[in-house]
């Protein structure tokens, strides 16, 4: 929008909410919140009230800190911003509620709008119902005339949480979920996420100054995760967010924040990070990416299967070496896993000693029978709990 200050709608945005401090969830994977928290805290944002909730964080700040947490967070899945609480047993409660809303606030006519609705312990349950309740105020509120063309590049969604009666209504400041950082394609089998990969490498304790392995890199999100960590370039600095099409946005303050944050930006004279797979494709795939997006002064790609590379060759001195093996769906069956993972196990036991160790197991009990003096941390990826071994292998 248009920051006329003489615009009497513009005035109103600007006074509920720019300049007010609002209420902000952060939806993160299970396990992951107190990562997420920490990485909130570690941003420079106005206002420190942060916890640790059921499903996520909850935070408060002004609207340049949603801007931040979108740019920066590498372990959240997306924020959300609270617009409107209230209580409501029937439908024509709920529609009288819906009355007061000020959608102008929040979407423009032009917008796509999905509503997705949860229910727990309410009179008012049917989701549906609740939907077109919901649907019908915005239409009515926004496009009286029934005559806006919308934009296929302004979706929006709005989350409404209903429990024991009382309806927390919620925008999504992120649009697409924010493991998409813009890199990639997202396909193949079972491909880790990026916001798990960031996870894990934060759980392994990874420096980003030392040398790192992903000698199984399939498309490459440990490397380019790792990459990115490294040279303290924002997740998010490669892709748009749902709040650039809100009414309130102010492009002079993400030029500002994206400004300042290249400042940071850190540049490598060689190349610490060693992309490879048997996969040939695979690997001139991940060398187009690190180079289309600055990342090719840290990543080096070969295409060179596990069991056939020494880290000698790539590397004089240990570092960490993150492996994410074939399990589920990119393998047969679980015995067939199972012996390739002990494959893996016996390679890396004789030629990375001295190298800290990130490895996903799905298998727990093969996990503990093959490192049993390294750390496990369970976690879920896919609807699988798996456990990430860490630790330096002697």
């Amino acid at each position: 929008m248009k920051s006329n200050l003489r615009d009497p709608l513009y005035k109103r945005i600007k006074r509920h909410v720019i300049g007010q401090i609002k209420d902000f969830f952060i939806v993160t994977a299970p396990g992951l919140e107190k990562l997420c928290l920490d990485e909130l805290r570690s941003l420079s944002f106005s206002n420190q009230e942060a916890a640790v909730v059921r499903g996520g964080i909850e935070f408060k700040g002004r609207l340049y800190d949603c801007y931040l947490a979108n740019l920066n967070l590498r372990t959240a899945n997306r924020v959300l911003m609270r617009i409107g609480e209230f209580k409501a047993t029937n439908l024509r409660q709920l529609a009288k509620n819906l009355e007061n809303f000020s959608w102008e606030l929040y979407l423009t006519p032009r917008s796509s709008i999905h509503i997705h609705v949860t229910t727990s312990h309410s009179r008012l349950y049917h989701k549906d119902l609740i939907r077109c309740s919901f649907e019908e105020n915005i239409k009515r509120r926004l496009d009286p005339k029934d005559c806006i063309e919308k934009s296929k590049n302004d979706k929006q969604q709005i989350f409404v949480r209903v429990s024991n009666d009382r309806f927390i209504v919620s925008i999504d400041s992120s649009g697409d979920n924010l493991y998409k950082r813009g890199l990639k394609q997202y396909g193949g089998k079972a491909p880790i996420r990026e916001t798990i990969a960031a996870a894990l490498l934060k759980l392994s304790e990874y420096n980003c100054k030392e040398p790192l392995i992903d000698p199984m890199c399939g498309s490459g999100t440990f490397s380019l995760e790792a990459a990115l960590m490294s040279k303290n370039m924002p997740p998010g600095w490669f892709r748009e967010f749902a709040f650039m099409r809100w009414p309130s946005f102010i492009p002079k303050r993400w030029e500002y924040i994206k400004r300042e944050a290249r400042t940071r930006f850190i540049n490598f004279q060689k190349q610490i990070i060693f992309a490879s797979d048997k996969n040939k494709e695979m690997c001139l795939n991940v060398e187009k990416k690190a180079k289309a997006y600055e990342l090719s002064d840290i990543v080096k790609t070969y295409s060179v299967d596990f069991f056939e590379l020494s880290p000698m060759d790539l590397v004089q001195y240990p570092g960490l070496v993150i492996i994410n093996p074939p399990y589920g769906l990119r393998i047969g069956t679980k015995s067939e896993s199972n012996k390739i993972f002990c494959a893996i196990s016996d390679k890396l036991k004789k030629e990375y000693i001295g190298w800290k160790l990130a490895l996903i197991a799905s298998n727990s009990k093969l996990a503990k029978e093959n490192f049993p003096n390294l750390n496990f941390i369970p976690f879920y990826h896919g609807g699988l709990k798996l456990t990430l071994i860490k630790g330096i292998i002697t």
